[in-house]
């Protein structure tokens, strides 16, 4: 269980994982181990953000801990619970032992007092069912806690990681306080279904992971020896990233591109052609609406018409979004310059000069 020398050791090691680092994720990365402050990784689906957590446990020689997020979680499927049937089957098992210390009571009220003393034996570490966040906190050894897609659990559950976020402990009220003798690397992850709150930001360093550049998610499909050729597989690159351009429910992830270069290659295919992809279009698209967007722009996206479109979509719609876009007159008023104003500036209206004109324009609504 080795730390990083430096930023760039960072990415040697990951990269030697499998997973390809750039430079701002190599020095969240290296800070997160040197500052002991969790990584809060914000971004769509499929960029890399889960896979960064167990790429960095195998780089670091650390076991994985993993808490998946999902909505209606409450704490005790994050830090720990009492185990109520282990707690029964020793009731029962101690039955005898409890007549025995309740058979000389002078009443039913010191009977339940000296049964009241033994509480501490079910409410103590042999009945706790550790869950992933304490489970962090109480190992042996260091650990990497991935607390993934975060943002699907509700907002209770938030409040229950600040204090394991913030000072690496989880409180049991039964038992006390247990601080972690090796702090944890905790990566976070969320795809933006919601906004986190403030106060969980705040703990974490925070990066936002988008797609990657074409030349670097072509690395990537090299490192995952899909068997493609390197031509093939920049061309579908290519086309992967115009369905993105598309504006899909679900925009296809490095994995289903990966996925789809090793299906080609399976196929044996020794080009790019439109028959292939909208066969095999499955693999990247899931929902029926985008199968059948993308199956249409597939033509296009081989000659690199649709990339083109898109750009000038873009462009179109940047100019619409432009402030001061329109001239004068272009709402069919005739505007001329102001006195002393060269540039044709609009006169500015005094409040009491539009009573006056609106009141004027209402006698003659009135007199016609």
């Amino acid at each position: 269980m080795t730390s990083f020398a430096s930023v760039d050791d960072v990415a040697d090691r990951l990269a030697e994982v499998g997973y390809l680092a750039d430079r701002r994720l190599a020095t969240t990365v290296f800070l997160q181990t040197r500052l002991g402050k969790p990584v809060l990784l914000e971004g769509p689906a499929g960029v890399g953000k889960t896979e960064l957590a167990t790429s960095l446990a195998l780089a670091t020689g650390r076991p994985l801990l993993r808490l998946q997020c999902y909505e209606g979680q409450d704490e005790t499927k994050a830090l720990y619970e009492w185990d109520y049937g282990k707690q029964m089957l020793y009731t029962q098992l101690l039955r005898e032992k409890i007549g025995q210390i309740v058979d000389d009571a002078a009443d039913l009220t010191e009977a339940v007092d000296r049964i009241s003393a033994q509480d501490s034996v079910f409410f103590s570490e042999r009945f706790l069912a550790e869950r992933p966040l304490l489970s962090a906190v109480r190992a042996a050894e260091p650990v990497v806690l991935l607390i993934d897609e975060v943002d699907r659990a509700d907002e209770a559950l938030e409040a229950v990681l600040l204090e394991m976020l913030a000072e690496q402990q989880v409180s049991v009220p039964e038992l006390g306080t247990f601080t972690a003798a090796h702090p944890p690397f905790v990566v976070l992850t969320s795809n933006n279904t919601r906004d986190l709150s403030a106060a969980l930001k705040r703990r974490c360093l925070h990066l936002f992971l988008d797609y990657p550049s074409a030349a670097r998610e072509l690395d990537i499909i090299r490192g995952k020896k899909t068997g493609l050729p390197d031509a093939l597989a920049g061309h579908l690159v290519e086309v992967v990233r115009g369905l993105r351009g598309l504006g899909l429910r679900k925009p296809p992830s490095i994995s289903e591109t990966v996925d789809w270069a090793a299906t080609i290659a399976v196929l044996g295919a020794t080009e790019l052609t439109p028959e292939l992809l909208q066969d095999t279009i499955s693999v990247v698209a899931k929902y029926d609406k985008d199968v059948a967007r993308a199956v249409e722009a597939i033509p296009k996206l081989l000659t690199g018409e649709a990339v083109a479109e898109a750009n000038e979509g873009s462009t179109a719609r940047d100019d619409r979004d432009r402030p001061g876009r329109h001239g004068p007159g272009y709402y069919g008023e005739k505007q001329t310059p102001a006195p002393g104003d060269e540039q044709g500036r609009v006169r500015q209206v005094s409040t009491s000069q539009g009573s006056r004109s609106f009141t004027a324009n209402l006698g003659r609504h009135r007199r016609a």
